[in-house]
């Protein structure tokens, strides 16, 4: 497990590389794998840029203000905590419902990510994507059984796309 990760934003207009200073940059470098897990992995970082902490900070706060930074977060492994039923959950919604249930189905508990997504016809007629953990396959059943519920009727049909493999789970990399 990560201590804490930064997600960038692959989705920006401006090549990330062109728009970062070379601190910036070192810092991207030096969290792209995660933070240490310490008691105050902030201070490493600092130390590591060679800046005082508040300055860390501030760089870090203007990077998410510029949308570089998305969120900095722990992320368990679920694996290794014994999450190994982790299953995709794709739906078929009423399209003017879609929105409003997505972000009921976000809300829940077990729901770790949630999306709206467009259909493909005639071989994919789902639209919300909700992404679900359980640690027993019965769990993970009674987990969509609850979102049928709180679909009702704008729900038609659904299915789930479970891991077997782990094939990559990294962010963005920079070279140093």
């Amino acid at each position: 497990m990560s201590a804490y990760t930064s997600q960038f934003n692959l989705h920006s207009s401006q090549p990330l590389s062109n728009s970062l200073t070379p601190i910036e940059r070192k810092l991207v470098v030096l969290t792209q794998s995660g933070l240490p897990v310490i008691p105050k992995p902030f201070e490493w970082l600092a130390e590591q840029l060679q800046v005082s902490l508040a300055e860390t900070l501030v760089i870090i706060q203007q990077l998410q203000q510029r949308g570089v930074i998305r969120r900095i977060a722990a992320v368990p492994n679920h694996y290794r905590l014994g999450y190994r039923y982790n299953g995709m959950t794709v739906w078929d919604v009423t399209d003017s419902q879609a929105n409003l249930l997505g972000k009921r189905i976000a809300q829940l508990p077990f729901v770790s990510h949630c999306y709206l997504r467009p259909r493909h016809l005639p071989e994919w007629p789902f639209n919300l994507f909700a992404m679900i953990h359980a640690r027993k396959q019965a769990t993970m059943e009674n987990y969509r059984s609850q979102i049928r519920d709180v679909l009702g009727k704008a729900y038609q049909s659904d299915d789930v796309l479970v891991s077997s493999k782990i094939l990559k789970k990294t962010g963005l990399r920079l070279l140093p």
